[in-house]
């Protein structure tokens, strides 16, 4: 195909550089390349290394369910606002639900959401008083970090003894 263009030799005429004369270029050898049977197969996945904190997250809730006396403490926070809930995954059912948006906690209106989410908690610990809930079975993040509001939330929890920090 293309190779067969160059089946004659090249010839250079003079130059001031070289001298005189003529330079002969032999032509080119074609070459049988060899293909592999199998093709190249790359396999990537985005962080590789770090694992997302919400994979995580939902692996582990297979692995922890609450109960009605158990349930599982899930806590949701945005970029403004900490919603939590008392799941009892057996039966389907959200025993307890609070989140800073709630006029029973944002009582004044110059309250802001770290000490709206501290409120959050202590509704919590006052909604297991009621339902007779002692313990809990698992904290879940939900893959959040803790931020201000979420550790407001989890000294509430703490100094009545639900979770230990």
């Amino acid at each position: 195909m293309a190779l067969s263009a160059f089946a004659v030799p090249l010839q250079f005429k003079n130059c001031d550089l070289f001298g005189t004369g003529s330079l002969s270029i032999p032509p080119i050898q074609s070459k049988t390349i060899v293909v592999r049977k199998k093709p190249w197969v790359i396999e990537a996945r985005a962080r590789t290394r770090v694992e997302s904190p919400k994979v995580r997250n939902r692996r582990l809730q297979k692995k922890y369910n609450g109960t009605q006396k158990k349930p599982r403490l899930s806590v949701f926070c945005s970029g403004k606002q900490l919603y939590a809930m008392l799941v009892d995954d057996q039966n389907k059912k959200c025993l307890f639900y609070g989140s800073t948006l709630q006029q029973s906690v944002r009582s004044t209106p110059d309250c802001t959401t770290i000490e709206a989410a501290q409120r959050v908690g202590e509704e919590l610990v006052k909604a297991c008083g009621d339902l007779g809930i002692e313990e809990i079975s698992s904290y879940d993040r939900n893959g959040f970090a803790r931020g201000e509001r979420m550790e407001a939330f989890e000294i509430a929890l703490s100094d009545h003894g639900f979770l230990f920090r």
